[in-house]
């Protein structure tokens, strides 16, 4: 199966019903030893035109991921970046805020955190958590001790996704180019791999109680992220959902869509001036 990142695209301006995108779909690789071969391939690729990103130093690329719990999002990181320069690639998480973190804007802690020209930056979990859990448990919203008047019953979230919109918008004029991943897994396979996370002894430090709690919002979190994707899927940070049921697709599909962008992106390394190729020869006399 040859992967088209578009098949996975949200297009600007769509309605997304999560129940017409699958959560699985044709294995890309017809064996394990393929799959292997394949992501090793992909890794290479991206390590090399991650030199090249960082050496051009020009644009700087935001990697975003979203999901359910168990959908596999730090594998992904993991496996997909395993090629990438330490010095070029820049991972947070983002969880409960801080004290200090409430005093600000929603966008304020993560804000601090975008990528350099050069680098690629990974967020796992950020700003939009404050349309999705925060939507789902609009308790934490009082918490963040916002002006009550500024508190209108569901408009917050519509100017939240304005908000968004407007820093990516913002972002991308400046040279940041944005992918947002949703790993779309299925209330099944979740209670699969949590029912695994119990059962592999190496696997229960990863497994909460309150995971299991969350599953009781299931619909309301889905219906949180459709509404998210379809109001902040832009041409230029564009969303993709990704059948995450499959460790190995989800994986594949996204190392390829990040292999697009970079690819379409206008890099090269710097050119030395004439006086500097002469110091060059120069200094190359003297060894």
């Amino acid at each position: 199966m040859k992967i088209d990142s578009t098949d996975f695209l949200v297009p600007e301006g769509a309605t997304v019903c999560l129940d017409e995108w699958p959560t699985k779909v044709e294995p890309i690789c017809k064996s394990k030893k393929d799959y292997h071969h394949l992501l090793k391939r992909h890794v290479e690729e991206l390590s090399d035109l991650q030199r090249l990103h960082y050496a051009s130093d020009r644009y700087a690329l935001l990697l975003i991921f979203q999901a359910m719990d168990a959908a596999g999002k730090d594998g992904a990181i993991r496996h997909v970046m395993s090629g990438v320069n330490p010095q070029g690639c820049q991972v947070f998480s983002f969880k409960q805020p801080s004290a200090e973190e409430l005093e600000h804007d929603f966008l304020w802690r993560t804000t601090r955190h975008l990528p350099e020209r050069g680098r690629i930056g990974i967020f796992n979990r950020s700003y939009y958590e404050e349309v999705l859990i925060v939507r789902v448990h609009p308790e934490i919203l009082h918490r963040q001790r916002i002006p009550e008047d500024l508190i209108v019953k569901n408009a917050i979230w519509d100017e939240r996704y304005r908000s968004i919109v407007d820093l990516e918008a913002h972002l991308h004029r400046n040279g940041t180019r944005i992918l947002k991943f949703f790993l779309h897994l299925s209330k099944d396979e979740q209670a699969k791999r949590f029912r695994d996370r119990i059962d592999e002894p190496d696997k229960n430090w990863k497994f909460s109680f309150a995971d299991v709690k969350e599953r009781e919002h299931w619909d309301d979190y889905m219906k949180a992220y459709e509404d998210c994707l379809s109001a902040t899927s832009t041409e230029t940070a564009p969303w993709y959902v990704v059948p995450a049921d499959d460790k190995h697709n989800a994986r594949l599909i996204i190392s390829q869509t990040i292999l697009d962008a970079l690819n379409g992106l206008k890099m090269s390394y710097p050119q030395p001036s004439a006086a500097r190729l002469k110091e060059l020869k120069d200094i190359r006399k003297e060894l």
